[in-house]
């Protein structure tokens, strides 16, 4: 198939991908409500439109905790990256910084931590959850720096896993699940040699190094559920601040209290993100969200935000609501499915293109001059439509 956007990654994804890996991905929390609307708001956020404007060459480099790069876009931390592509981590990677920009590697990803930094020249950024055993987390920390590291995103919106119904449905979870797996990796023979076959071994590298044993697939959920940590409070956060000596960012952020209170924990930086719609369905919008959150920690933190980003547009949108960068999942996901490196380079170039008419069309010439007055005034979306609209997940 012919591919010109994120969307047409997401098909070819679709395609190519067993169901229960496609749907992991693909799919929200609960009946997926958030999920939607981080796209759908996102996208009718109505920029506004100038000509004559002499803006010439766009820059869109732009310097995030102190690192230059090429875009203001990051790679999100995905969990079981690396099964979406034959060591899609590394993979994933090098095609960020062959595009001068970063990849934040997952706590739940397949290659480890050491694996992926060793394959790369430009250093990643690393996150991490809040879990209850404190020794696995002090352990991750003190290898992610010791392998060059030195941005540390932490999760803080998942104390406990969303419900995701389409995760039992498609075989991730739920009765006879393993069974269900090796089913449709059959009906999938491109993705069972090079991912299944050729992509071994199929584990969780951060947790298998700390453990000492493998964490395969099946151990997975069960990990998860088994380790979040519900209590978690604020000052469970303070030990890390003090321990970790590189910039700190916290990734979960609705609401501008906080936003406020990871301010006074002495964080780095934000990033306004409802967890893709992955965990509370029902929640605001990230673009939603965000301007009330740059009203009251703007000029304090750097800010970031995720969850909808489907193209350059989309990146110019969340910047001129109060972004300093954004960071891309389920985008970069599809093409690395689709592609592997080759279509992460793709897809990033295809960003950047957009981001260039973007910018030209509303007369900016760089990243610093994207504001409130690049978009219409008093324009916001509205009622979010019921149903699924295709390719809009």
């Amino acid at each position: 198939m012919i591919i010109s956007s994120a969307t047409d990654y997401r098909e070819a994804a679709r395609r190519r991908l067993p169901p229960f890996l496609f749907h992991y991905a693909d799919g929200g929390a609960y009946a997926e409500h958030t999920l939607r609307s981080n796209v759908q708001e996102l996208s009718e956020q109505a920029l506004r439109q100038r000509v004559l404007k002499s803006v010439g060459e766009v820059d869109l480099s732009t310097t995030l905790f102190g690192e230059k790069l090429a875009m203001p876009v990051v790679l999100a931390p995905v969990g079981l990256t690396g099964m979406y592509a034959r060591r899609g981590e590394v993979q994933a990677a090098r095609a960020a910084a062959n595009k001068g920009i970063s990849l934040t590697l997952s706590t739940v990803s397949v290659c480890s931590i050491e694996e992926v930094q060793g394959k790369v020249d430009r250093p990643i950024w690393f996150q991490l959850y809040v879990l209850r055993d404190r020794g696995f987390m002090k352990n991750a920390l003190e290898r992610a720096w010791a392998a060059g590291v030195r941005k540390l995103v932490f999760t803080v919106d998942m104390p406990v896993p969303g419900a995701r119904y389409r995760d039992a449905h498609a075989g991730m979870s739920g009765p006879n699940a393993p069974a269900r797996r090796i089913v449709q990796a059959m009906m999938h023979p491109r993705w069972a040699l090079d991912v299944g076959l050729l992509g071994r071994p199929h584990d969780l590298g951060n947790i298998s190094a700390y453990r000492g044993e493998p964490t395969n697939l099946a151990d997975y959920i069960g990990w998860l559920g088994a380790n979040f940590d519900p209590s978690i409070g604020w000052k469970d956060l303070e030990w890390i601040r003090d321990f970790w000596k590189g910039p700190m960012i916290i990734k979960g952020i609705l609401d501008p209290d906080d936003a406020r209170d990871a301010v006074r924990l002495g964080a780095d930086g934000i990033v306004v993100s409802n967890h893709g719609g992955r965990q509370l369905d029902g929640v605001l919008s990230s673009v939603r969200a965000l301007p009330a959150i740059a009203d009251a920690v703007k000029g304090d933190m750097t800010i970031m935000a995720d969850s909808g980003i489907r193209s350059g547009l989309d990146v110019v949108r969340m910047i001129a609501r109060g972004a300093d960068g954004v960071l891309i999942g389920r985008a970069f996901l599809y093409a690395l499915a689709t592609a592997g490196q080759a279509g992460v380079e793709n897809l990033l170039d295809i960003f950047a293109k957009e981001m260039r008419v973007a910018m030209t069309l509303t007369g900016a010439r760089s990243i610093a001059e994207i504001t409130s007055d690049n978009l219409v005034s008093g324009v916001f979306p509205g009622k979010v439509e019921t149903g699924f609209p295709s390719g809009n997940t």
